[in-house]
């Protein structure tokens, strides 16, 4: 088959290691971390791992560094080609499902990297997480080029490139507590600046029993959703959010109907309710954005949980919000 690498000159091949270095392992830190986290990207291209030749694999990856790493770091001692595709510094898995790891990609890179005429035959390892992105049969008709898709984690390809064929156990993926807990960072990294804000509203607004009420809703949905994911029942992750929401507010909602005993038990029942509404709905909001960070559920089941209960979560985070600002009027005009 005939394409425009002809019109090339000498493919580009940049060569790389197996071995990362405590320079990358930092780089990984920060990145879990969320810091810069969009600069962790490498340069899209053919990389040589080791000393392959024409015959040698060709295994493709994103151009996020930590899933480039992953790969090379699995594949020591094996002289082989990586094909970077420039997904935007996404990972594989996240720009399958936005399409930067997708077709279009792949087959230019195809042809712009000259990796038709670096290698005799026509094959791609692919990882398995990023098929929703390519079409395979699409690749082979517009490149020449069979894609062969790889298992789900990169450290099982020793094992996998023995015999080409997966077992059950690596195309299934996993999601177990230490991936999840290693999502934690990010999210309050990322959301710091959004927590201090919604600490200092809550203080203003209920004190400081308001103020620890709505980071411990915030702390609920960064960290102990994720971490009891599983075991909170319910299929979606809303309401997994509203009932782990709820059973954290229970405590400073009794903290609000008992102390106090110069208020009015309207009033602390109004705040009670207030703190009920405001901080499950927090805790509700941020469990629905482990949507797209987990292998429990879908693209098609996002939306229908986002137009389901987004309205439930801002009719009651507006709900409280409005009563206690009355509540906070009518104690400062004395009523």
């Amino acid at each position: 088959m005939t394409t425009t690498e002809d019109k090339l000159e000498v493919p580009v091949i940049q060569p790389t290691s197996s071995h990362i270095t405590w320079a990358s392992r930092w780089i990984h830190i920060k990145a879990r971390f969320g810091i810069r986290r969009s600069r962790y990207r490498i340069e899209p291209g053919l990389y040589a791992l080791g000393n392959p030749n024409q015959d040698s694999l060709v295994f493709v990856s994103a151009n996020y560094t930590l899933s480039y790493d992953t790969l090379r770091s699995s594949l020591h001692g094996l002289d082989c080609y990586i094909l970077v595709l420039d997904t935007k510094g996404i990972n594989v898995w996240c720009a399958a499902g936005k399409g930067t790891f997708g077709t279009d990609e792949l087959v230019n890179r195809i042809v712009q990297s000259g990796c038709g005429r670096v290698v005799k035959h026509r094959k791609l390892i692919v990882p398995q997480l990023g098929a929703p992105g390519i079409s395979a049969h699409e690749v082979k008709q517009r490149s020449g080029f069979k894609v062969e898709y790889g298992p789900i984690r990169a450290n099982d390809l020793p094992e996998y490139l023995i015999k080409h064929e997966a077992t059950d156990e690596m195309r299934r993926v996993g999601f177990s507590l230490r991936d999840r807990l290693t999502l934690i960072p990010v999210e309050i990294v990322s959301q710091i600046l959004i927590t201090v804000i919604i600490g200092l509203v809550f203080y203003l607004m209920g004190g400081i029993l308001g103020a620890l009420g709505a980071i411990a809703a915030v702390f609920t949905g960064q960290v102990l959703f994720p971490t009891l994911l599983p075991w909170i029942p319910t299929p979606n992750f809303s309401t997994k959010g509203f009932i782990l929401g709820l059973l954290v507010a229970l405590p400073f909602v009794l903290l609000r109907l008992t102390s106090g005993a110069d208020v009015a038990i309207w009033q602390r029942l109004g705040w009670a309710i207030t703190h009920l509404l405001l901080a499950v709905s927090i805790t509700a909001f941020l469990a629905l954005n482990f949507t797209g960070s987990t292998t429990f559920t879908s693209r098609s089941g996002v939306k229908r949980e986002i137009f389901a209960y987004i309205p439930a979560m801002a009719w009651m985070f507006g709900c409280g919000l409005i009563l206690s600002i009355t509540l906070r009027l009518i104690q400062a005009f004395g009523a």
